[in-house]
């Protein structure tokens, strides 16, 4: 079995600090570096670990809290940190992806997160950043209410987080570099998995399934997280009903549903309550595949609600298997609408009304065509090319040499320039048959640059240039509304009726539905930097992403704070 080159992940001095000096609350966790040997689909692999966790530790904070952490990589690799959903109101330097908001930390290096966490209440999540590294480097970010205020709902007897993972028996890096040399797709994963395990369907059954306890009449809040590389995921406990109550720490109003499904990046905080008779009830997940003929990993990963009065398991081949649910099929696209179209925010919102920035970004996959001389093994896409990713056509390059916040702030010529279109080049059907002339996108790396404090409208049309799918478009340091999604063509002329200016939800990733279309609004209020990116990671790697450039307002609090004395440099 090929070994993987280790990195050396520590989250150091990890403490919250209370905004209020009369409740202050500091939260210390040392988190100790090492490099840890998982068993997984019966073999050993050695594994990019953060304390010699996978998933990497969970971190408990309060709304209002400050996080401080610092990162050393004793590794082979370049790495950083992103904590997915956190505004980082004038922190852009610690929003952590590569070559956007900082250079990577080199081997032997290290670096320090600082950041306050403001009006945020619920689940996020923390990752890497930095190529496929995010497979195994990943934990929840749980944020509760400030101390001695209730949740909008009952409190529940118990917590959990479920983390939604990907499994390569392939070192990662690996696959993602030998796809970026041939052209061609990567090789999909091996297994997918809940709190590190894969659960006992796969060949290799594993006595470590994820186990969860339940007392009878008890309700629990389960957070659920998919920390995915590249796959949308189904998600069900059989015969139990969940209610959701929050997305993206956000809450929502609650709704009741038996299935729920979740882009790579996207929360859900879901109420599920002990009601069934007492026994061991399948947590399953697996894909949703909205991309006709396109591989992907088919496997199921499983754990256990176990009811304590349940009969005690026999030994292993005498007992009576856990009840298994009933999941949608794996393109059932119908069954994602229905829910995605439940989500509303819990009470009336303020949603941006008045329009500065009307935007429109198609997304979706091409094919770059290969020079002449171009050796035939670099050009294993299909006829000869090589897949690209793009929005607008702009297939998006990062910079090597500087970060991109880096090179705004000290004015740093030819890393960007500010000239990403605000509609597509070409008008013509989007979801139909599009035209072979119309499938090679442009390298480049083009920022759009918004005023502080513009009001954004943006219309994310998807596209069926070379195939169509659902993609998750995560925004960083946002939050966003959600205020239409449908299919086909976006009409401004009859898609407006659709538009929830009363209580959309907000997120900080949407999925653009399969063939159709969705439109956010947000406030530009946060300066910086900020990457939007599909999050199904084959697509980043692609291409498919931009980054706002958002200028500092008026006076200090209105502007980016000055970058930390241990930036790292390129």
């Amino acid at each position: 079995m090929e070994a993987y080159n280790i990195i050396l992940l520590g989250l150091l001095l990890l403490f919250a600090l209370a905004t209020s000096f009369v409740d202050a609350k500091v939260h210390h966790h040392d988190f100790v570096v090492q490099a840890t040997k998982v068993k997984r689909l019966c073999m050993a692999h050695n594994r990019i670990t953060v304390n010699g966790m996978y998933p990497g530790p969970t971190l408990e904070v309060n709304n209002g809290d400050t996080l401080v952490v610092n990162v050393m990589n004793r590794g082979k690799y370049n790495v950083t940190i992103h904590w997915h959903g956190i505004r980082q109101l004038r922190s852009g330097w610690a929003d952590g992806p590569e070559f956007v908001t900082q250079c990577p930390i080199r081997p032997g290096g290290s670096y320090t997160y600082r950041f306050t966490i403001q009006g945020q209440e619920g689940t996020l999540w923390w990752h890497a950043h930095s190529s496929w590294l995010r497979a195994t480097v990943y934990g929840a970010l749980i944020i509760h209410p400030q101390e001695g205020s209730p949740y909008p709902f009952t409190k529940p007897k118990r917590e959990a987080p479920i983390l939604l993972g990907e499994w390569w028996n392939a070192n990662p890096i690996h696959v993602v570099r030998e796809a970026t040399r041939t052209g061609a797709t990567p090789n999909v994963s091996d297994a997918y998995t809940i709190n590190g395990q894969p659960g006992d369907l796969y060949n290799c059954s594993s006595q470590d399934t994820v186990v969860i306890p339940v007392d009878s009449g008890e309700t629990n809040l389960l957070r659920i997280i998919n920390a995915a590389l590249n796959q949308e995921l189904f998600f069900t406990v059989a015969n139990h009903k969940l209610t959701v109550v929050g997305a993206d720490a956000s809450y929502t109003k609650p709704f009741t549903t038996s299935v729920i499904m979740l882009g790579p990046g996207q929360t859900t905080d879901v109420l599920i309550t002990a009601d069934q008779p007492p026994a061991r009830y399948y947590i399953a997940a697996r894909a949703y595949n909205s991309a006709q003929g396109a591989p992907f990993d088919n496997t199921t990963t499983t754990a256990i609600l176990e009811y304590k009065s349940a009969p005690c398991p026999a030994k292993k081949g005498l007992s009576t298997p856990p009840i298994f649910p009933s999941l949608p099929a794996y393109n059932d696209t119908n069954t994602v609408t229905a829910f995605e179209a439940s989500f509303r925010s819990r009470t009336k919102v303020e949603v941006p009304t008045d329009i500065d920035e009307n935007l429109f970004f198609t997304v979706g996959l091409g094919l770059i065509n290969c020079p002449k001389g171009v050796r035939a093994r670099n050009c294993q896409g299909p006829n000869g090319t090589r897949f690209a990713a793009s929005m607008n056509n702009e297939s998006f390059v990062l910079p090597s040499n500087f970060s991109l916040l880096q090179a705004h702030q000290q004015g740093i010529p030819g890393v960007f320039t500010t000239d990403f279109p605000a509609n597509p080049p070409l008008q013509f059907d989007y979801t139909g048959n599009v035209s072979r002339s119309l499938w090679q996108p442009i390298k480049g790396t083009k920022l759009y640059k918004l005023q502080y404090g513009s009001r954004v409208q943006l219309v994310l049309q998807g596209t069926s240039i070379f195939t169509a799918e659902n993609h998750p478009i995560h925004l960083h340091g946002y939050d966003f509304y959600i205020i239409a999604q449908g299919f086909g063509n976006f009409n401004p002329k009859t898609d407006t009726s659709k538009f929830n200016l009363v209580d959309p939800p907000l997120r900080n990733t949407v999925g653009v539905p399969v063939k159709g279309w969705a439109v956010i609004r947000f406030i530009a209020d946060n300066p910086g930097v900020w990457l939007m990116h599909c999050h199904l990671d084959v697509h980043l790697n692609w291409g498919l992403a931009m980054a706002f450039l958002v200028e500092n307002g008026v006076g200090e609090l209105q502007s980016l704070e000055p970058p930390p004395a241990d930036l790292p440099v390129c």
